[in-house]
């Protein structure tokens, strides 16, 4: 089964991150800590769909680490040291840890020798208030930075590549997306990329193609797109 769109055009590089300037734009920090080889473990919070996992994506992709992705909830101890024996094995290690507020203590004192070695890089995503969720002992051994709401324009930056890219994109369907379809996906996911993206994917899926073109409307797109309050 194909993987979601939003999944598939996770970035691979920083360059590729579409929004977030203020973190990984050119001269700004996480933009620097690649370039200069110097990663630290870090935490990023912020609402759903605004890139979090992205950046994690990027950072790797651009540092050429080995990426892997665990949740702090629902994988264990074994699958924590699945990671820590791959690190030991082949180098460094760039681990994703989803909701790390809910990080146990036995799984934080495992990880904690492992980060102050370098062994891993830890990015820890969340979308709690890491001042108050996450443990001093992480948050000593991590910097935080916070990720913002997608604005519109770089959800319609984020739709155009999706339509533009054969590979891992809709390029090879040939789509036809009105105006009004397009102003209320980049207005209606409040920021959400992550929701604009699946929602454009099962609108052009499901719309019947006429004389070989898969025109997309609004009423498409309103029915596609779950509805964020």
């Amino acid at each position: 089964m194909q993987k979601p769109l939003a999944y598939r055009m996770r970035p691979q590089k920083i360059e590729e991150i579409v929004g977030q300037e203020d973190l990984v734009g050119n001269g700004k920090i996480i933009q620097r800590m690649v370039q200069a080889k110097m990663l630290s473990s870090m935490i990023l919070y912020g609402p759903p769909g605004t890139g979090k996992t992205s950046i994690a994506s990027a950072i790797a992709g651009s540092s050429k680490y080995a990426f892997r992705i665990l949740n702090a909830a629902t994988d264990t101890k074994k699958d924590l040291q699945i990671v820590a024996n791959e690190s030991k094995m082949s180098g460094t290690v760039v681990l994703l840890l989803d909701e790390i507020h809910r990080l146990d203590k036995t799984k934080q004192d495992f990880l904690l020798p492992l980060l102050e070695s370098g062994q891993i890089i830890l990015i820890g995503a969340t979308t709690e208030n890491p001042y108050i969720n996450i443990s001093p002992a992480i948050r000593s051994r991590t910097q935080i930075f916070q990720v913002h709401p997608l604005s519109s324009q770089n959800i319609k930056t984020a739709i155009d590549r999706s339509l533009n890219d054969s590979e891992n994109g809709l390029g090879n369907y040939k789509v036809n997306i009105d105006d009004n379809a397009l102003n209320f996906l980049t207005h209606n996911t409040n920021g959400d990329l992550r929701s604009a993206l699946n929602a454009l994917e099962l609108a052009v899926k499901s719309t019947k193609t006429v004389d070989g073109i898969i025109n997309v409307t609004l009423s498409d797109i309103e029915a596609c797109l779950q509805k964020k309050h």
